[in-house]
């Protein structure tokens, strides 16, 4: 079974950061996109891949202009892997044979760069020597990017193309004393391509061309007519030898072609093994540069099934601050087996709270470094966000009700060592039912295998079945003078940002007994709502205090 959904990984924010992973070459994005989750009982495997990614992040530490050197040779990496296929059973055209004597140089290169850093390339990530069959595409070592039959490839085929050379000197020999003997006899000037140009509008000399037996009418342009020496019976003959000769070379080249073709097809396995450790090295470098760009650490991977962020930070948000200007207050969470509630206004980034959860353990579960301080994770099975307005207009459904289907989805596909990230669930009902609804939820969460983070703004519901209650410390701390002078000289528009600028979204446990507190009603003040209605609102919920 799949580790997620589309839309989890939408919501979390892993998409996000998969489109900011920029492998370049054909191979590294075969591997992006082939990229699998490591599950329970793969943690050794995860670990080595997240030492591979390692090995990247200090070369690329370490050396940078010697990795953006190979980052640019990435550049010029083409699939040629198709062409690989094909050479056991068809010979290759030259522009076939010139790219796999590119990407043989290019693996040579890249083998060599690699040897010049002092740092141990994981085994798997090393190339395969391949200079042997590139000896056999460049015979004269030259290593030039480019490619030709060249004479060294054939004796027969050297001997052939001597026998060609002399005759067409045999050839312009005689057509440049016939040229000489032509010139002398009419008194005339030819070009060096043994033409005789002459205009259109000079009807005499049209008429002597015309009557000059070594020449013929050879074509016209606007200007001028060309005539073109004739060939002797001797320049005749050398023509034929010479079509002879090409046939026969076309023969040898072909032979050659498929010999070449040959000695590829035997180094097949090695090039493909090559091609794939080039997307590997991509793969992991790209992984590596987004570790050291966005300040990723390597999360540490447990057997047991809990999750530890310290100082962790969700990129998407983090990234619409950062073109505001703004700072991202990190968050940190200890999570394990059972239900945790967060609880706090609505402003006061629970959901970022989900989402920062869901991007770590699914960046950590596919090799990739994760946004925080440190992180420990254990691997899960199954993880799903139920987030937002998940309303199908299609089917029909309210929000409310297609939110019902996907959550029997979660708790259908649900298993040991899930997580799941459900926010605000029934927010789309009456507060009466969304409240009982709820607090089945988690009493039927409780004691499952899973890790369950549930954001509500029902108190009631962290206090009567939750393993564990966060509250989000929100305004707590804030200086309220401050922050209502700020509010009161800002316009419309202002007031939710300087609301937001103050707003505290780290967390604290809140134990059973303690007063939660009401944000809720602080924000809604300070936007102008009347006193009337707050102070209302105070006594309601007294009221509902003491009914308990």
């Amino acid at each position: 079974m799949r580790l997620s959904n589309p839309k989890t990984k939408n919501e979390t924010g892993f998409d996000f950061v998969l489109r900011e992973i920029s492998v370049v070459t054909p191979f590294g994005k075969k591997e992006l996109r082939d990229c699998v989750p490591f599950g329970p009982g793969e943690e050794g495997a995860l670990i080595r891949e997240l030492g591979r990614v390692g090995k990247m992040l200090e070369a690329e530490q370490k050396y940078p202009e010697k990795t953006e050197i190979q980052r640019e040779l990435f550049l010029e990496i083409k699939d040629n892997s198709f062409t690989i296929e094909r050479s056991a059973n068809n010979a290759l055209s030259i522009v076939e044979l010139f790219e796999v004597k590119t990407l043989l140089l290019q693996m040579k290169t890249i083998k060599e760069l690699w040897e010049t850093i002092p740092q141990q390339l994981p085994q798997e990530f090393v190339l395969s020597d391949t200079v042997e069959l590139l000896d056999e595409l460049d015979p004269g070592k030259e290593r030039l990017n480019t490619f030709y039959l060249y004479d060294a490839f054939s004796e027969r085929l050297a001997l052939l193309r001597q026998e060609k050379r002399e005759i067409e000197i045999s050839i312009r020999k005689l057509q440049k004393e016939l040229r000489r003997q032509v010139e002398a006899k009419h008194d005339i000037c030819m070009t060096p391509k043994m033409e005789y140009l002459v205009a259109k509008a000079d009807k005499k000399r049209m008429e002597e061309a015309l009557a000059i037996r070594e020449l013929v009418y050879g074509g016209e342009d606007y200007m001028a007519a060309t005539f073109v020496l004739k060939n002797g019976e001797e320049v005749d003959s050398f023509r034929e030898k010479i079509e002879e000769i090409n046939a026969t070379l076309e023969e040898e080249e072909l032979l050659i072609r498929e010999i070449l073709s040959k000695k590829i097809a035997a180094f097949r396995e090695v090039l493909l093994e090559n091609c794939d450790k080039i997307g590997k090295i991509d793969f992991a470098l790209a992984k590596a540069i987004h570790a050291k760009t966005h300040s990723c650490v390597c999360p540490t991977i447990l057997s047991e099934h809990k999750i530890a962020i310290t100082e962790g930070r969700q990129l998407v948000v983090e990234e619409i601050l950062k073109k505001k200007g703004k700072a991202y207050l990190p968050i940190s969470l200890d999570l394990q087996d059972g239900v945790t509630c967060i609880t706090g206004a609505n402003m006061g980034g629970k959901t970022v709270s989900l989402k920062l959860v869901g991007l770590c353990v699914l960046l950590a579960q596919h090799g990739f470094y994760v946004p925080c301080k440190s992180a420990e994770i254990g691997l899960s099975s199954f993880v799903h966000i139920l987030i937002g307005d998940s309303q199908n207009l299609e089917r029909g459904l309210s929000s409310f009700g297609s939110e019902m289907e996907e959550l029997k989805d979660i708790l259908d596909q649900s298993r040991e060592k899930s997580l799941l990230l459900i926010d605000e669930l029934a927010s789309g009902t009456n507060p009466a039912e969304g409240l009982a609804l709820t607090k089945s939820l988690v009493s039927y969460l409780k004691d499952k295998a899973y890790i369950s983070l549930v954001t509500t703004h029902f108190d009631s519901v962290a206090l009567a079945g939750a393993s564990r209650n966060l509250q989000v410390r929100g305004l707590a701390d804030a200086d309220f003078r401050k922050l209502s002078g700020e509010i009161n000289r800002a316009n419309r528009r202002e007031r939710i940002e300087i609301i937001g600028k103050y707003m505290d979204y780290r967390l604290f446990p809140v134990e059973n007994e303690k007063e939660i507190p009401k944000d809720a009603l602080n924000i809604a003040k300070m936007l102008g709502i009347p006193d009337q209605i707050i102070e209302q609102a105070k006594k309601y919920m007294e009221d509902r205090k003491d009914e308990k």
